[in-house]
């Protein structure tokens, strides 16, 4: 089974609070093994199970058994991620329910059979939202901060449907914090994971972003959704760690392996099992980022030699031509039957 992964926008929002409260960042990274240096990229990606060991890292560190609801409570999802922004951009809550169900995984992977995230439902004539990720307390956390995200940022935009909450773990020392952040009854031990809002939520009209802004973030999800689909395999993630690893020539086996967490032999065969090897796949990797440094972006040999590692103009030169038949200043071979037709 894939592995599940979590946005690092996520994790870096959750790593900065736990600090912020006190903890120590070194002890945070010693004890969930998620480098913060990794963080950077919001787009990037961090291991759910690495996810989790951050978050209980951070509650004991900070002292804050419920700093899952604290964290869904303060901080609001736009700082996380794509998806507030493109759930937003719906012009009913339908819409905005299909749009979370499908980009939801650009936030929070949590089924690798991609099945629905959320949905609405109806019990004894009430209507639900529904969260129907599987195994829930394996994690309540995720319950916590998600369900506290939602109320919080809704009261932030001026509206409040909520009237019941429903989690299906059991009530913890904290439950007056339950009380405080939602305001409504909550029931623990539920059957389910859902919010009991008001009728009125679904006569809603939401305020869309101009087309061109819509359709820049659609796109931008869209391809986002596509790579995190096809980094699945042992292949992808080891060229998403190459990438900031090539300048400088610092891409090795024995560094992806480490980050990875397993030994050097371990990586080779995984990626034998995918039909590549490590030395292979840095070829392959290096040879389509020259074509797009040289032909697309125009950058100049010695930049294009630094940046994907190479000792110097002479050894990148000579890599290109093998890879084209002709020298980067030339532009490359056409493909085959380029000028057919």
């Amino acid at each position: 089974m894939a592995e599940l992964t979590v946005g690092a926008g996520f994790a870096r929002a959750l790593f900065d609070l736990a600090v912020a409260r006190g903890a120590s960042p070194a002890a945070l990274s010693e004890r969930s093994g998620v480098d913060p240096a990794a963080l950077a990229d919001p787009d990037g990606r961090v291991a759910f199970d690495a996810y989790v060991a951050l978050m209980r890292a951070a509650k004991a560190l900070t002292g804050d058994p419920a700093l899952a609801l604290h964290f869904g409570e303060e901080v609001d999802g736009m700082d996380l991620s794509i998806l507030p922004s493109l759930v937003g951009g719906s012009d009913t809550p339908v819409d905005a329910l299909a749009r979370l169900n499908r980009f939801a995984p650009l936030a929070i992977e949590v089924d690798s059979e991609r099945a629905v995230r959320m949905d609405f439902a109806r019990r004894d004539g009430r209507l639900f939202m529904v969260d129907r990720r599987p195994d829930p307390n394996a994690f309540p956390e995720l319950t916590e901060s998600s369900f506290a995200r939602m109320v919080c940022g809704g009261r932030r935009h001026g509206y409040d449907l909520l009237k019941e909450v429903h989690v299906t773990h059991k009530a913890p020392a904290y439950r007056s914090e339950y009380e405080r952040i939602f305001r409504v009854p909550v029931h623990f031990e539920s059957d389910w994971n859902a919010l009991e809002v008001d009728e009125a939520l679904m006569s809603m009209r939401f305020d869309a972003p101009p087309p061109y802004v819509h359709r820049l973030l659609s796109e931008r999800a869209e391809t986002l959704l596509k790579d995190l689909e096809g980094s699945k395999g042992m292949r992808g993630r080891v060229e998403k760690l190459l990438l900031p690893m090539l300048p400088g020539g610092g891409a090795n086996i024995q560094t992806v392996a480490a980050r990875l967490g397993m030994s050097r032999q371990t990586l080779y065969r995984r990626l034998k099992g995918e039909g590549v090897t490590f030395e292979k796949l840095l070829d392959d990797l290096r040879h389509r980022l020259a074509l797009r440094y040289v032909r697309e972006e125009g950058v100049s040999i010695n930049e294009a030699a630094y940046r994907l590692g190479f000792a110097d103009r002479a050894a990148f030169s000579h890599a290109f031509k093998r890879w084209t038949g002709a020298s980067p200043r030339g532009g490359g071979a056409q493909p085959p039957c380029a000028n057919s037709g």
